[in-house]
């Protein structure tokens, strides 16, 4: 299964159909959004063509090949007008060897500093930071897509994709920054 991995929309209907159109040109299976998908938060500028209404037109119309964890830009009311859930704090995806799993979540609860229960090979994926990261400790292996709409430390606006255990960094260009190996 190829899966196409972001986090951070926060509302950008530019980014959201660059996003949805790269899903479409990748021939992904899957989209994994790691939170915070239509409200840019207090610390944030607005994105570029901030508009929440047309990203949740744009997502529901892909509801079935959606699956999302909650940001800490979330609300109960957004899950009243997406058609797909958004409020889980954590997915776990298997990661096919019969031993470990992708431990998905936004990023403002679990991460790096307070790193959630895992055996050994496990991953941490989360978004929140607005940086790309891939970082292997003893144990486990940080990742992070970066953002889609507000990129921080001079990173690219972009995703991650994930098939046959290759995890591939791109920007919205196709352009491959980072691969990592599992």
């Amino acid at each position: 299964m190829k899966w196409l991995i972001a986090s951070d929309i926060h509302g950008s209907e530019f980014y959201c159909k660059q996003l949805l159109a790269s899903f479409d040109s990748e021939n992904a299976d899957r989209m994994l959004l790691l939170g915070d998908l239509l409200y840019h938060g207090p610390r944030n500028d607005l994105p570029k063509d901030y508009n929440p209404k047309s990203v949740i037109a744009l997502l529901n119309e892909r509801k079935n090949q959606l699956m999302c964890v909650r940001g800490n830009c979330e609300a109960e009311v957004d899950q009243m007008v997406l058609e797909f859930p958004v409020m889980a704090d954590y997915a776990l995806i298997d990661l096919g060897n019969g031993k470990n799993v992708i431990f998905a979540t936004h990023g403002h609860i679990f991460n790096e500093s307070n790193v959630p229960p895992h055996q050994k090979g496990d991953i941490l994926l989360h978004g929140h930071t607005h940086v790309p990261k891939c970082v292997e400790h003893e144990d486990y292996v940080y990742m992070n897509p970066g953002s889609t709409s507000i990129p921080k430390e001079n990173s690219h606006h972009g995703y991650m994709i994930f098939e046959n255990g290759l995890f591939l960094w791109k920007d919205f260009d196709g352009n491959v920054i980072k691969e990592y190996k599992y």
